[in-house]
């Protein structure tokens, strides 16, 4: 990653301090309905999730900016796992930090406490606001209206925790955003209490590296998680039997991501396999319509058993697709 050489000529020596620079706004917050932690980030700058973003269940969330040093993300979270409030972490951390005037680094734990800093040589427009179990902070921006807006947007937003935190996002960049433009962005949310698999702890973890309009893209990707959220749903009550059940969630994934072949290809098969066949066929259709290759995926299933589809009932399926 590059870079930033930066020169501190205070009294008669100089410290090189070498640090990516993500220069960017954020939020980091607490939800107080469920308890999760969540980091939410945009950016001129490439992959700024893998910089900016740290959370660890049971323990709270940081975000890391400006002239970026990333250590405050693992040691901070530690020392609040150690025990330390957000605010103790924080202060830990800059009292060893040569370059903490070049720093903006927010943390909130357990308890919903948030500590925040903005270094007096952040580059212009830089400033932060904190609230009851959030912070908003941003560095570089175009105006001084963005991290108002997005606390703003925050306590009024409704939606669960994740809209909630893309709605501050969007409001920040409505508001003037980055001076440089936009590039990437990223939200990561873990639950309230740590089972000790990092894994199962996360909520969500979507990161867009590069690209035009990234929260317009983090929004397709979080409704797409949505959508999986439904299909593993789904997954776990059709592995007890529960074929209603299932069958609910995966039309709720359908519904909420129509475009997606995946989500609707295993919905139909579902649908077929519970003996509503005249339900599956039309969506049969649309899958095979976009992509023959499923119907090839079908026969294949159908080789290794794991679909049980009598003769007729595939013959059927088969049928409404007519290749060209």
């Amino acid at each position: 990653m590059p870079l930033l050489q930066v020169l501190d000529n205070k009294g008669s020596g100089s410290a090189n301090l070498s640090f990516p620079l993500a220069h960017t706004y954020s939020i980091v917050a607490r939800d107080p309905e469920t308890g999760c932690f969540g980091v939410a980030v945009q950016s001129h700058w490439f992959s700024v999730g893998s910089v900016v973003a740290w959370a660890e269940a049971g323990v709270g969330a940081v975000a890391t900016q400006a002239l970026v040093d990333v250590r405050y993300g693992p040691l901070g979270l530690a020392l609040m796992r150690a025990g330390k409030s957000a605010d103790e972490a924080l202060q830990v951390l800059l009292a060893s930090d040569e370059g903490r005037d070049l720093r903006q680094v927010a943390m909130v734990d357990a308890q919903g406490r948030v500590a925040v800093h903005t270094g007096s040589r952040c580059i212009p427009e830089a400033g932060h606001e904190a609230g009851e179990g959030f912070s908003v902070q941003a560095n570089m921006m175009l105006y001084p209206d963005v991290w108002p807006a997005m606390a703003q947007a925050y306590r009024s937003a409704s939606g669960d925790f994740a809209e909630r935190l893309l709605t501050a996002l969007e409001a920040g960049q409505a508001a003037g955003g980055d001076i440089r433009g936009q590039q990437s962005a990223c939200i990561l949310i873990v639950k309230p209490v740590s089972t000790g698999r990092p894994w199962a702890d996360t909520v969500m973890d979507l990161r867009v590296e590069d690209h035009p309009r990234p929260l317009e893209e983090l929004r397709r990707l979080v409704r797409l998680h949505r959508a999986y959220a439904h299909m593993n749903c789904g997954d776990e009550w059709l592995g007890k039997g529960e074929v209603e059940q299932a069958l609910r969630e995966y039309a709720a994934a359908d519904g909420l991501a129509p475009e997606n072949e995946e989500i609707r290809f295993w919905h139909a098969v579902t649908l077929a396999g519970a003996g509503r066949l005249e339900e599956a066929l039309p969506l049969f259709r649309d899958v095979f319509a976009r992509n023959p290759l499923w119907a090839t995926l079908l026969e294949r299933l159908k080789r290794v058993d794991l679909v049980s589809y009598d003769p007729d009932t595939m013959q059927r399926i088969l049928s409404v697709w007519e290749p060209t």
